[in-house]
């Protein structure tokens, strides 16, 4: 099948896991978006179900760079990344702490971020794959202000309307006026007045919220988006709301990524057992973030 813009990369992943599998089956589950045509990128010659090796691993960063090089080139109109396992993708050299790092890197992108969307939620993280003792001392107003406008335009593409966006808090009850922490007054307060006055009329946000409501609250529908302070604060209320239908998008790349919102599941591989719905999410989702692209 020859590439063109109207094609959408799909790379297998470490083909050692269950990438391989839920991809043949999306594309064989009619629920794809016709519109565009599909180019498996990678190869899974060699591989073992459940046994990965450093040479899977180095197919699976292959399959990546080869990708990003056809992204750039505009031979494909988006990416759709099978799951890597990131211990073993570094082990063989690969210097990225996941795909999301290396698209930016390789489209010279330092504006970008990591979103995940599944059933009604969707969330952005303002510090992503750091350790958790970290994330406080990572925080910054300029990079809650800076994400938070790539979730309200991510959000506005989608939504064709002013969407509303919800800041969560990063400690306890919001930090409880400062009885439990003073990150709220001192970073998210001030960051989320300067955020609210340069979205205009584009997009409404409040906050900061309790982290232990606003998810409830997106859920149900009061909110668009969600933008967290850190990884699971994130990923833990999507992946309960949408496990096998969410998805993970990197946002500010001059092409659309996306993938599923789970991992290689060697566990699993080979025994037909894996849904491919997560896939299958981030495959349409990539068609219509492609398509919206397109427009004029």
């Amino acid at each position: 099948m020859s590439a063109s813009p109207k094609t959408i990369g799909l790379t297998l992943g470490d083909a050692a896991g269950i990438g391989p599998e839920i991809i043949k089956a999306a594309l064989a589950s009619g629920r794809l978006n016709k519109d565009f045509q599909y180019r498996v990128i990678g190869s899974s010659d060699g591989a073992k179900p459940g046994a990965p090796t450093e040479s899977t691993a180095r197919a699976a960063r292959e399959a990546l760079e080869e990708s990003a090089r056809l992204a750039l080139a505009g031979e494909i109109a988006a990416v759709v990344t099978g799951p890597i396992h990131k211990a073993r993708m570094q082990a063989i050299g690969f210097e990225f702490p996941g795909q999301t790092e290396f698209y930016a890197a390789r489209a010279k992108e330092e504006n970008f971020a990591m979103c995940l969307t599944g059933g009604a939620l969707t969330v952005a993280l303002v510090t992503a794959h750091i350790p958790l003792r970290t994330v406080a001392e990572s925080l910054s107003s300029s990079e809650i202000i800076r994400v938070g406008h790539l979730l309200a335009d991510f959000l506005l593409l989608r939504l064709d309307r002013k969407p509303r966006l919800a800041v969560a808090g990063l400690n306890p009850h919001a930090g409880e006026s400062g009885a439990l922490g003073r990150e709220e007054i001192e970073l998210i307060e001030p960051a989320v007045a300067l955020l609210r006055g340069e979205l205009g009329d584009t997009a409404e946000c409040i906050g900061p919220i309790s982290p232990d409501t606003v998810f409830h609250r997106a859920a149900g529908g009061e909110f668009d988006g969600v933008l967290c302070m850190y990884h699971d604060q994130g990923l833990i209320p999507l992946k309960l709301h949408a496990f096998d239908s969410g998805v993970n998008v990197t946002l500010g790349l001059p092409f659309p990524r996306t993938s599923p919102d789970h991992g290689t599941a060697f566990e699993i591989a080979g025994k037909d057992i894996a849904r491919p719905d997560s896939m299958i999410a981030a495959i349409n989702l990539a068609a219509e973030l492609a398509g919206k692209k397109a427009q004029p």
